[in-house]
């Protein structure tokens, strides 16, 4: 065969495996993905963008092992937990899913709703339409045009790397944050490094992507492509991490350093008697909405409505990914038929459980007040770092069983590396969890 027609043929079974790796990973950047790392950018400036490479490395690490157990199993991760661990061990874990994922499921439609409102859309037509939009994909659709849907939405990301280019970063400052580690050790930075490896490895993916790669009944000669997959995820999501972090760094945390040399020259000059001037920058952002509001005045309004675009995109992804991967989840847990594929007859408890998440979603967000929805999201986050590092957990034990896996378990050492990454995850979440709750940061 020549090499060109080689090239071909591996591309073209590429393009057939694709998908359940990027679009996983690219769902990740939700509404409270992008106010996480809009947050990192605006307060720590470039300081901490070297945290996104070994968060890049973890991620792929852990979903990796959900392709590899999709293929080769051809099972869902809820049914091995259920078949490895018994049926209470599954249970209690599809409750605190179940819970976490309507918490982030509300958080992607409150993303929908305070992005809209950018626009000047309110909240009781952003959010039903939202809802019936997403609704009507899944079950009208196939998992074929559900998931060439998905694909489409995965390219309004790019208007976060626009977005970096607008904000005119400096490049040098940039890189060295890259390829320095450095941050401050105080509770507040601690938090927020937690928060970027949090919000980036959650727990829905790793049920998501598995259940993604039965349902395209990807074969296990093919596994390299699906691996890949994975990787190309991983990578990109990053990207897109990254220039998030970048576009915030570059206008409110500079303007943050600008307005903290005015206020010292503002007390010097009324310690001098001099006039002082009453204006006041915006420094400070809780949420993605705020985020792209601040950027309108400090880095234009093309900046600024790139921000917004990608945050409702970002947020009606995610929307959509939240419900199915806990309906899936759930329904191979009890042992129900479930897929994007099957008919509504086919699937009843399947379609219900996503019926019923995004309503709830989208409802919860066009009624509750911005502070309950904080309150809701952080609720979210905080199950979501206890329920991490008991998932991984499982993963670990089901691909390192050779009854299992058979010659696809865990080498020694991808062990070795996973159950260190995994210990960090366990480690950095739990922190996380204790911070929340205390209250610090």
């Amino acid at each position: 065969m020549w090499p060109s027609r080689r090239w071909r043929v591996r591309f073209a079974l590429f393009a057939m495996v694709v998908g359940p790796g990027i679009i996983t990973a690219n769902v990740d950047n939700d509404a409270g993905g992008i106010a996480t790392y809009s947050v990192a950018g605006a307060k720590y400036g470039y300081q901490l963008l070297w945290v996104l490479i070994p968060t890049c490395i973890l991620l792929v690490l852990v979903q990796e092992m959900c392709s590899r157990m999709g293929v080769v199993t051809g099972k869902g991760l809820s049914a091995l937990i259920r078949e490895r661990f018994g049926f209470r061990a599954s249970f209690y874990l599809m409750i605190a899913l179940v819970v976490t994922n309507l918490g982030n499921a509300i958080a992607d439609f409150s993303g929908v709703v305070a992005g809209a409102g950018i626009f000047g859309i309110p909240s009781f037509i952003a959010a039903p339409l939202s809802a019936f939009i997403l609704w009507h994909a899944v079950v009208k659709g196939t998992y074929q045009s559900v998931e060439k849907w998905f694909f489409v939405a995965c390219f309004f990301y790019v208007a976060y790397v626009i977005s970096g280019f607008l904000a005119r970063p400096d490049w040098g400052a940039a890189l060295r944050g890259t390829v320095v580690p450095r941050m401050r050790w105080d509770a507040g930075c601690l938090y927020m490094v937690v928060g970027i490896i949090g919000t980036t490895i959650a727990p829905w993916m790793q049920f998501y992507q598995q259940a993604s790669v039965v349902e395209k009944g990807i074969p296990l000669k093919h596994y390299a492509y699906s691996r890949l997959d994975t990787i190309l995820g991983g990578v990109i999501v990053t990207v897109v991490c990254y220039f998030i972090v970048l576009t915030c760094a570059a206008t409110i945390h500079k303007n943050l350093e600008e307005t903290k040399g005015q206020e010292a020259q503002t007390a010097a000059s009324t310690r001098a008697g001099a006039p002082t001037s009453p204006e006041k920058k915006v420094t400070e952002i809780n949420t993605a909405a705020d985020a792209a509001w601040a950027l309108w005045p400090l880095a234009g309004a093309s900046c600024g409505v790139l921000f917004a675009i990608g945050l409702i995109a970002a947020s009606h992804f995610g929307g959509c990914i939240l419900p199915i991967s806990t309906a899936t989840s759930v329904c191979e847990a009890m042992g129900w038929e479930t897929g994007v594929s099957k008919r509504f007859a086919e699937a009843p408890h399947y379609y219900f459980i996503y019926t019923l998440m995004v309503v709830a979603g989208a409802t919860v967000a066009a009624v509750a007040s911005a502070k309950a929805l904080i309150s809701i999201m952080l609720l979210s986050q905080v199950i979501n770092g206890v329920l991490l590092p008991v998932v991984v957990f499982f993963m670990l034990r089901i691909t390192s069983d050779r009854s299992i896996m058979g010659d696809y378990v865990n080498g020694r050492l991808f062990n070795i590396a996973a159950w260190a990454g995994a210990s960090l995850v366990a480690a950095l979440s739990l922190t996380m969890v204790v911070l929340t709750l205390l209250g610090v940061g």
